[in-house]
């Protein structure tokens, strides 16, 4: 008998959270996944993104395109607001002309952080950044065009893929006995393989609980625990020194409190536990360190 075959489109498909959906692929024979880049398909251009749908037959569209250089975005507004908002605006223009589904992947960024405990999908965004004021148009545009959509922000993504602090950790402690890091900004890192794993279960599944999630690791921590827990993980001997937000200054504001409540999401999806990102981190820097 002919298994059904689901076909999804991942956008961004050179990022590390495309590159994590790849590895877990290989776990489902019914999907059939077309990853693109911004070379193969410019979510910037409306015409030919409605060109793309119309020529694939696509179940399900996975929006990992984003512009993520969040200091950067200080200076340059405008693409930044064109990839985030427009891009993510065009893509769920031609899923509702083409009957689609559509995943968007946003951030913690869409808050100011001066909450005291995890916030909930229902509290109000109130980004310091322009990258978060991007990321949050873009939740904005989706929500405003398709019913069928679903939202998930998530924070402080790393993986064996891709930038991310973990890796740069790692690569600082190669030059460096000695690295400041930020001790006053918590949140709860995430492995995007665990994020990746989410999202094709809820397409496998073909789940029609629409809307806004949050999805990270569970447990939360700063910067600075998160760096000592890469090393001593990784057996890396360094000098590592807390420093308060103010003594590394940077262009883009960031939340200072910035953990997301999972309970929706565990309903919804029927998630019986999330990983502790300590957990997840153990075994991300087993398979790194293999490499």
């Amino acid at each position: 008998m002919n298994k059904e075959i689901t076909t999804v489109l991942v956008t961004g498909g050179q990022g590390q959270l495309a590159s994590c959906i790849k590895d877990v692929e290989i776990k489902y024979d019914n999907l059939s996944i077309i990853y693109t880049d911004s070379q193969d398909l410019n979510v910037c251009d409306l015409s030919q993104v409605q060109s793309f749908f119309k020529s694939h037959a696509i179940d399900y569209c996975i929006n990992c395109a984003a512009y993520t250089a969040v200091d950067k975005a200080e200076t340059e507004r405008d693409i930044a607001f064109k990839i985030n908002a427009e891009g993510a605006k065009n893509l769920a223009l031609a899923c509702k002309e083409s009957s689609v589904v559509l995943i968007h992947i946003s951030t913690d960024f869409v808050f100011d952080g001066r909450k005291k405990e995890p916030y909930l999908e229902t509290d109000t965004p109130n980004p310091l950044s322009v990258y978060g004021a991007s990321k949050l148009q873009g939740e904005i545009e989706t929500q405003n065009i398709l019913k069928e959509h679903f939202i998930i922000r998530t924070s402080w993504l790393y993986s064996e893929h891709g930038h991310n602090f973990m890796k740069t950790m790692l690569k600082l402690a190669e030059t460096r006995d000695k690295i400041n890091v930020v001790s006053d900004q918590i949140g709860t890192p995430t492995y995007a393989g665990d994020l990746a794993k989410i999202i094709l279960k809820t397409i496998a599944s073909k789940n029609t609980n629409y809307g806004l999630y949050h999805f990270t690791n569970g447990g939360e921590i700063n910067w600075y625990g998160f760096a000592k827990a890469i090393f001593e993980l990784s057996g890396k001997q360094v000098k590592l020194h807390p420093i308060a937000t103010e003594g590394y200054p940077t262009a883009a504001k960031r939340p200072r409190y910035s953990v997301l409540d999972k309970e929706k999401i565990k309903t919804a999806f029927n998630i019986v536990e999330i990983p502790n990102w300590n957990d997840s981190l153990k075994k991300v820097l087993k398979k790194w360190m293999k490499n």
